[in-house]
């Protein structure tokens, strides 16, 4: 807590639940190269709607969580936000979050070099084993050709 909160109107809980922390983790994925085109906004949507674990979500509730992941993203950063993230994703949730996010950073047919540097922090943060992270890109590269 900071000397000025109280004049200021406090900061907003930073705790995450398992939702946000799955988006997070996408959120991340796509801001990592510093940017986050209409196109990367779009297929996170999309990913996240065909979820069962945003079944039920209005366009409110959708829309808070991200005001709040993007309230954290600008405050700290990609790196910042998917540390907070891995804390809290449940471990039958990583693979699928990697996976997810190696198929948004691919989408576009190519990756840069920030995007290969976020891709080993998620492997690891997120302790997805090398050779199980090693086929998942292997099978988004397929999936993303053409």
């Amino acid at each position: 807590m900071g000397l000025f909160d109280g004049m200021f109107g406090g900061s907003k809980s930073t705790a995450l639940t398992k939702p946000e922390a799955f988006a997070g983790v996408l959120l991340s994925a796509v801001a990592a190269d510093g940017h986050i085109s209409d196109e990367e906004s779009q297929g996170l949507m999309t990913i996240l709607g065909r979820m069962r674990l945003y079944d039920n979500w209005t366009d409110d509730k959708f829309n808070s969580m991200f005001n709040k992941l993007l309230g954290q993203l600008k405050r700290t950063g990609p790196e910042e936000l998917l540390a907070k993230c891995a804390d809290v994703l449940p471990e039958e949730l990583r693979d699928t979050a990697f996976a997810n996010a190696c198929d948004l950073l691919l989408a576009d047919g190519g990756i840069e070099d920030e995007e290969k540097e976020f891709l080993d922090s998620l492997q690891r943060k997120l302790e997805i084993p090398g050779d199980q992270a090693i086929s998942i890109v292997e099978v988004m590269v397929i999936k993303n050709k053409g």
